[in-house]
């Protein structure tokens, strides 16, 4: 029996193969990350690291996997935007540096919109499943920000640093089928095949030969934790320092006013709520 744990909008579920699940679970806002929720992130994936089963499983409920960072939390606060965007920030890091730093395999599994902060957190994973619909778009500086949660130490390692340009300057959309020939995500399969292509991804993981796994795994990871860190610090403090920035807080101000944010899904609610950009 999978047994269930509530940490607000994240969740923890921990199935009987082993394999254990962080799943975020805000549908209703698009999994967007405001500071409640960048802390229960990081709060749930230090208690899943402790416990890691054999196996760990990223994914979202909903039709979006992370819309990115809650851009309605981070408009009109004025000087105290750059604090806040950065309390969220080092949050949203604790988590994806913990999620790195996993001694067993780690599967995410995106579909629907992956935005902003939503970006890295799909990256963090050893192997990645996404939905062929799915949309990725970085998308923050279409407001004035840089990237945070990792995506520009992932994407370059993962695609080069000519499409990794490409991707974080001119905000150009993805689908999970152009994410696989990218060499963003590991695998695209169809949509209603999903879930269950990264559960049982993930089950076999946790069946197989443990200790070579996690050998293989500190081999692929080596050194890199210290590097990532490092990284994080720095996109951290940029997207702060440019949130306390007139022009950032104008674009934010004026991206809310539209009512659109950047179109990353393919239902209305995705195209019509200006929640998330970064």
């Amino acid at each position: 029996m999978s047994l269930p744990v509530s940490n607000g909008p994240v969740r923890i579920v921990r199935h009987p193969d082993r394999v254990v699940e962080l799943r975020l679970d805000d549908p209703g806002r698009g999994n967007a990350l405001d500071l409640r929720t960048a802390e229960a992130l990081r709060d749930s994936a230090l208690e899943v690291a402790a416990d890691p089963g054999a196996a760990v499983l990223l994914r979202a409920a909903g039709g979006s996997f992370c819309v990115g960072g809650d851009l309605r939390a981070f408009a009109g606060r004025g000087a105290e935007t750059g604090a806040y965007v950065h309390a969220v920030a080092s949050a949203a890091h604790t988590a994806i540096l913990t999620l790195h730093e996993l001694r067993v395999p780690l599967v995410t599994a995106v579909r629907g919109a992956a935005a902003g902060g939503g970006i890295g957190l799909a990256l963090v994973g050893d192997i990645v499943m996404a939905a062929r619909s799915a949309r990725f778009r970085l998308a923050y500086t279409a407001i004035g920000l840089t990237p945070d949660c990792g995506a520009s130490w992932f994407l370059p390692r993962l695609v080069g640093p000519r499409r990794a340009a490409d991707l974080i300057l001119t905000n150009r959309v993805l689908t999970g089928d152009d994410a696989e020939r990218w060499g963003l995500v590991s695998r695209s399969v169809d949509d209603g095949e999903l879930d269950d292509v990264a559960y049982r991804t993930a089950a076999d993981l946790a069946a197989g030969a443990g200790d070579a796994l996690y050998a293989a795994k500190g081999l692929l990871r080596a050194a890199a934790g210290d590097e990532l860190r490092r990284h994080l610090a720095e996109e951290a403090r940029l997207i702060s320092a440019l949130a306390d920035g007139r022009e950032a807080q104008d674009r934010m101000m004026t991206f809310l006013a539209a009512g659109s944010r950047p179109k990353v899904g393919n239902n209305r609610a995705e195209v019509s709520d200006p929640e998330s950009v970064s």
